[in-house]
């Protein structure tokens, strides 16, 4: 076996040998195993590695004989031969069966599955998979294990794979529970929406803040809602999101296809409300934390008297009230259905007479994006520590 002398820029402690340079068909080697046809059918995704076929979301399109099915034991490490090159392998926590098609490796005594799966959803990695896989294009590229086996790695004792495993580990398991938080946070706010205002046939809601009593009254948003048509030439772009609501357009990755005379831009203020006239009835809807503007082909509403724009910004999300945007659109097909103003000040809805009732809602709906924000950052520093000890702790 050749010595590189090559060592990790990150390291534990305790280790000072040089990685050695190794094929991988050393180390490990092929399960040719067939099913016996009781054996639960599993899957290999790119982004979750080994799952169980019964917690996809995807069809089971799996052959009703799986006699030709190849066995899969805990800590084998099954991969998808036609798209091992975009990561398509995992570390099985389970004993199942996967497809014909796919490869399914098992670790000899001088390596750990974790740490080799890790190794192969590196970037440099799956460079090199792609160049060693076989196929006219890459629709038909695939990476046979008497290939891959003769491709060769820098790897360290199995003492050390071990270490660096259980650390991966540790991570996965802290993304994991970001997740699951996030999971949590997402589906109580999506509740919330349902229970905190009134359902069809209602005139209060289910989940309510104890001081307020009064029925909520049906109004029209042509009551509350204004339409905004000033122009304000100079000030700065702003883009209606689905998802983020409104964004200063120099803070999203697009390309700018806004004309360079800008005249006829529409201003938004402050507390206002600006929707994408063609994608209201898809929830391309927010209130402005900004001055500035937008295109002329959306619509920019401002309140009338005392009401709570930020609580209209979430009504607007609800799915009930996001169908009666899709039902007073207009337009042949869904490609050219628009909600322009009068159209949208037509539409009746359900709001709290106190204005202080509807700041409530709000503040509290806030107060959970908040978090949501909080731990989809969390989640983001984590993937990316990781990616980061994926480039240092390997050679």
């Amino acid at each position: 076996m050749k010595k590189n002398n090559k060592t990790p820029k990150l390291r534990f402690s305790g280790y000072t040998d040089d990685w050695e340079q190794r094929k991988l068909g050393e180390i490990l080697k092929e399960r040719t195993e067939r099913a016996h046809g009781d054996e639960e059918l599993l899957s290999v995704t790119i982004g979750n590695g080994v799952i169980r076929q019964i917690d996809s979301d995807k069809r089971n399109i799996a052959s009703e004989d799986k006699s030709n099915y190849k066995v899969v034991k805990k800590g084998d490490i099954p991969y998808n031969s036609m798209r091992m090159w975009q990561g398509a392998v995992g570390n099985s926590e389970y004993d199942g069966i996967v497809s014909p098609a796919y490869t399914v490796l098992t670790p000899t005594s001088d390596a750990n599955g974790k740490f080799f799966m890790e190794l192969f959803k590196k970037e440099s990695t799956l460079q090199i998979f792609q160049r060693w896989s076989q196929g006219l294009t890459s629709d038909t590229w695939n990476l046979k294990y008497p290939v891959l086996s003769s491709i060769q790695f820098d790897i360290p004792s199995v003492e050390e794979q071990t270490e660096i495993a259980r650390y991966f580990s540790t991570l996965d398991s802290l993304i994991t529970l970001h997740q699951r938080k996030l999971e949590k946070l997402q589906n109580m706010k999506k509740s919330c929406l349902q229970k905190m205002f009134p359902k069809d046939g209602a005139t209060v809601p289910e989940i309510r803040f104890s001081e307020f009593q009064e029925d909520w009254e049906e109004r029209t948003l042509g009551s509350c809602f204004d339409e905004r048509l000033e122009s304000l030439p100079d000030g700065e772009l702003l883009s209606v999101t689905i998802g983020s609501g409104i964004k200063k357009f120099s803070e999203l990755d697009r390309h700018d296809n806004s004309n360079t005379d800008k005249s006829k831009y529409k201003r938004v203020c402050i507390g206002d409300i600006a929707y994408n006239s063609m994608r209201m009835w898809q929830g391309a809807s927010g209130r402005s934390p900004y001055e500035g503007i937008v295109s002329p082909a959306y619509t920019v509403v401002k309140p009338i008297g005392d009401i709570d724009t930020q609580f209209f910004a979430y009504m607007f999300k609800k799915k009930e009230i996001i169908h009666l945007f899709e039902i007073n659109s207009q337009g042949l097909t869904s490609d050219t259905w628009n909600l322009k103003y009068p159209a949208f000040s037509k539409i009746v809805v359900k709001v709290p007479r106190n204005v202080e009732e509807q700041s409530r809602i709000a503040r509290f709906l806030l107060e959970l994006d908040e978090l949501i924000s909080c731990t989809e950052q969390e989640i983001e520093i984590t993937k990316r520590m990781k990616k980061g000890c994926l480039q240092k702790m390997f050679v």
